[in-house]
């Protein structure tokens, strides 16, 4: 567990000390160390997907990301895969298109079937249209399929977790909230006669 708090946390205590060394609380490394095997796990994962080997071009895997962080309505998951995906070349319009991605212009097919592919699988529960994969794997191969597959459901796992957890910057109220009304009542009450 100690290399995974180094990396995260420069040596530091983060009970003492918190935040790491990229900007973030350092929430969801703390509370993962209570099971330091899913810790140690979890931090498996990230290395994998960002190996030089992978198949998957790395600006689909970071559109597909940034999707389902915003799908997901996990600004943990969002907001980082926002600046790794200008680091691996996607545009700056196509970061802030991708909450309308369908109705945007600014994507080419391949990254069209990312993105529904992603929605499928976050939105949809993995229920996959055969039009939806038909488009995904005229553009991709069967191991970037599955590459693509692994990184979505990974980061909707951590964006599950992290949201349950109230972990990191995902650590806030629910927005969804009854409104009250002009006398500060939240009961309905019988409408004015006209």
């Amino acid at each position: 567990m100690l290399p995974y708090y180094d990396l995260a946390f420069d040596g530091r205590d983060p009970v003492a000390q918190p935040g790491t060394s990229w900007g973030t609380l350092g929430t969801w490394w703390t509370v993962l160390a209570l099971v330091p095997d899913i810790l140690e796990h979890t931090a498996r994962g990230f290395p994998l997907l960002y190996r030089p080997t992978r198949k998957l071009d790395p600006r689909l895997r970071e559109l597909a990301i940034i999707r389902t962080g915003w799908a997901a309505e996990s600004h943990f998951v969002f907001s980082p895969h926002c600046k790794t995906g200008r680091d691996a070349g996607l545009t700056e319009a196509q970061i802030e298109a991708v909450p309308s991605w369908s109705t945007s212009d600014c994507f080419s097919p391949v990254q069209r079937a990312v993105l529904a592919y992603t929605d499928a699988l976050v939105l949809g529960g993995g229920r996959v249209s055969d039009a939806t994969f038909a488009a995904l794997h005229s553009g991709l191969s069967d191991e970037e399929i599955l590459e693509l597959t692994y990184a979505v459901s990974l980061y909707r796992l951590q964006a599950t977790m992290s949201l349950a957890l109230r972990l990191e910057s995902d650590d806030r109220d629910d927005p969804m909230t009854a409104v009250v009304d002009s006398a500060g009542s939240l009961r309905s009450g019988t409408p004015p006669d006209a």
